[in-house]
């Protein structure tokens, strides 16, 4: 990563943000990069969980080998299959065989959403996450995701909008908590003009990230941009002042 937006980035967040935490960076290679390959756990394990450990500054490596969750191959592009008998799981489930998460009304409302979901295919063999400090002069990180409560998201989302002229210069697509940090992000980044990813909505995501948290995902061909307009947009107001007080 460029050293020199690395570091005007992390000062112009600590003038602004304070001790707010500085954000993760998601990009994939087919090197490690002096990222911790993950060891595979038995049963299911969410990818999301390991992002604890890279808040806890580790580097960490996913493969197809390591992640302990079908929907996380899926949403971090190493497979492209549902488990069998997924519109029972997202909806009320099969009696006797199968619980339900319950988070869409019937199977039907499901199978027509995943006509709409798209897919997308891991262009290496490694997805690296790793602290925004950590990140090195090699490093060619895809995404940028923050993890943050009401006060920092709401800056980032104002933020986000700076130089848009329509009204939505941010999404929240409805998807597993890995899909808004890592599928849908890194899908904006192959666009001409990205948009932000609000996330980490998924309840079943959820008990790995502090109470009252949400992701923002700035996919970097956006966070350049927005890097630049910080020092002349609303952060330097009165308004935020005030704000920032109480981060």
């Amino acid at each position: 990563m460029n050293e020199n937006l690395k570091s005007t980035f992390i000062q112009q967040w600590k003038k602004y943000m304070g001790n707010a935490a500085l954000p993760v960076a998601l990009f994939y290679s087919n090197d490690l990069h002096n990222a911790k390959a993950v060891e595979k756990t038995q049963g299911h394990s969410c990818i999301i969980a390991g992002f604890t450990k890279v808040f806890n500054g580790q580097s960490l490596a996913f493969n197809a080998g390591n992640i302990g969750c079908g929907g996380g191959l899926r949403y971090c592009g190493f497979a492209d299959q549902l488990r069998p008998g997924f519109e029972y799981f997202l909806s009320y489930g099969i009696e006797g065989k199968m619980e339900g998460e319950r988070y869409k009304k019937d199977p039907a409302t499901v199978l027509e959403l995943m006509k709409q979901t798209p897919k997308a295919k891991a262009p290496a063999s490694w997805l690296i996450i790793k602290p925004f400090e950590l990140l090195e002069a090699n490093d060619e990180p895809e995404v940028i995701v923050f993890f943050a409560t009401a006060d920092v998201l709401a800056a980032l989302f104002t933020l986000a909008n700076y130089d848009r002229t329509d009204l939505y210069g941010v999404k929240s697509p409805f998807c597993a908590g890995c899909g808004s940090v890592i599928q849908y992000p890194l899908l904006e980044n192959q666009k001409e003009n990205p948009d932000c990813i609000l996330g980490m909505f998924d309840s079943s995501a959820r008990p790995y990230i502090k109470a009252g948290q949400l992701s923002f995902a700035i996919p970097m061909k956006r966070f350049e941009t927005l890097v630049g307009y910080m020092d002349e947009s609303f952060l330097i107001t009165e308004t935020w002042d005030v704000i920032k007080k109480r981060i």
